[in-house]
C-alpha cells in the first residue's frame, strides 16, 4: 500500500515520457506476462481437479464477481452520476466487471480457516474466465462511452495474460515444486509489475493534467462509493452463502473470493480496453478499492479465526458437545431398564 502511494506521488513529480517510456513500457508488459507464467507454473493439476469439484461454490463466486458487482455498480453510478466525473463513474464500472484477485483471496481464506483448496481453483478460474468475460462486458456497458468489443483487444489480452499462463500450466509438472518453494520470487514478480503499470498509467494522466480534472466532492464520492459497493458485496455474499446451505469454510471462500477485484489483472486490461483514454484517472477508482478491501477483509480474517478458536477451545472443554443428543422418551426406557 506504502509502495503504490509512493510510485503514485513518483508519477505525479517525475512522470516518465517519450522513448523512456516506450521502454518502460516493453519492460512493463514483458513483467506481466512472467508474472501469468509463474501462476500457471505454481497451480498443481491435483488443486484444480479437487476445486472444480466444488461446482455450485464456483458458480456462486462467478456469479458475485461478473453479475453482483455490476448490477450493484450501475445501481451506483445511476444513483451518483452528477457527483463523479464521466471518467471516474467509468472506472467504478471497470473494476465491477474486473475478475478476483489471486493471492490475497487465497491467503485470507487459509488465515479465516476457509476452504483453501477450493479458494486456489475460484480464484485462479475466475482470472482465467475473466480474460474473455471481462471484455465482453466492456463492449456491453461501455458501447455508449465510445469503448466496444473488438478482436484485437482479445487478442491482446489473450497473447499477454492467457498464452503465459498455459504454458506455465504446461510445464508445472517440472518448475511448479520450484517455484511453490521460492514464493517470494512471484510476490516481487506480483508487486513489481503491478509498480511498474501504475507508475507509465499516471505518468501519462498527470502528463496530461490529471491532478486538474477532479473536485473533492468527486473523489469524495468515488471513495464512498467504492467501501458501498464492497460492503454491499460483503454483505449479499455473507448471508447469502449461509441460506444456501454452505458449510463454514465454504462461506469463508465466497466472501474472500467473490469480494475481491483484481488490480495485477485489472490495470493491464485498463491499458489495453481504453487505449487512447485517460488510463490514470480510470484505474483510479480500482486502485482505492484495492486497498479498502485489503484493510477490510483483513479485519474479516481475523474475526473468522478467533471464532473458529473459540469454537475450538470450547469444544475441548466440553468434549460432551459432539456426544449424540438422547430422546426423553428412550432415557426414560433406559432407567426402567436398569
Amino acid at each position: 500500500m506504502l509502495m503504490l502511494l509512493g510510485v503514485v506521488a513518483l508519477a505525479s513529480f517525475l512522470p516518465i515520457s517519450g522513448r523512456p517510456a516506450e521502454i518502460f513500457a516493453a519492460l512493463a508488459n514483458g513483467a506481466i506476462a512472467l508474472l501469468f507464467f509463474l501462476h500457471g507454473a505454481r497451480l498443481s493439476r491435483d488443486t484444480v481437479i479437487a476445486g472444480l469439484s466444488h461446482w455450485r461454490l464456483h458458480l456462486i463466486i462467478l456469479l458475485a464477481t461478473y453479475a453482483l458487482f455490476p448490477v450493484l455498480a450501475l445501481v451506483l453510478d445511476y444513483g451518483l452520476v452528477s457527483m463523479l466525473t464521466p471518467t471516474l463513474a467509468s472506472g467504478i464500472l471497470f473494476l465491477a466487471i474486473l475478475p478476483s484477485t489471486v493471492q490475497s483471496s487465497i491467503a485470507f481464506t487459509s488465515i479465516a480457516g476457509g476452504n483453501v483448496p477450493a479458494a486456489v481453483c475460484a480464484a485462479s478460474g475466475s482470472n482465467i474466465l475473466g480474460i474473455f468475460i471481462t471484455p465482453l462486458l466492456a463492449g456491453l456497458l461501455f458501447a455508449s462511452r465510445g469503448v466496444g468489443f473488438s478482436g484485437s483487444v482479445l487478442i491482446t489480452i489473450v497473447t499477454q495474460l492467457l498464452l503465459p499462463f498455459v504454458l506455465g500450466q504446461v510445464l508445472q509438472p517440472w518448475i511448479g515444486g520450484f517455484v511453490r518453494r521460492h514464493r517470494f520470487v512471484l510476490g516481487f514478480v506480483d508487486r513489481g509489475s503491478i509498480l511498474m503499470v501504475v507508475y507509465l498509467a499516471f505518468s501519462e494522466a498527470v502528463t496530461g493534467g490529471l491532478w486538474r480534472q477532479f473536485s473533492a466532492t468527486a473523489l469524495l464520492t468515488m471513495v464512498f462509493v467504492d467501501a458501498a459497493l464492497l460492503a454491499l458485496v460483503l454483505l449479499i455474499t455473507t448471508y447469502g452463502s449461509r441460506r444456501l446451505g454452505f458449510s463454514k469454510e465454504d462461506e469463508i471462500t465466497i466472501v474472500f473470493c467473490g469480494s475481491k477485484k483484481s488490480l495485477a489483472t485489472g490495470v493491464p486490461m485498463a491499458t489495453v480496453i481504453f487505449a487512447g483514454q485517460n488510463i490514470g484517472a480510470i484505474v483510479l477508482p480500482l486502485m482505492l478499492f484495492h486497498q479498502i478491501q485489503l484493510m477490510t477483509c483483513a479485519i474479516l480474517a481475523q474475526r473468522y479465526a478467533r471464532r473458529l478458536k473459540a469454537l475450538a477451545a470450547s469444544k475441548e472443554e466440553d468434549p460432551t458437545e459432539d456426544w449424540p443428543e438422547i430422546e426423553p422418551g428412550a432415557q426414560e426406557a433406559s432407567s426402567r431398564a436398569k
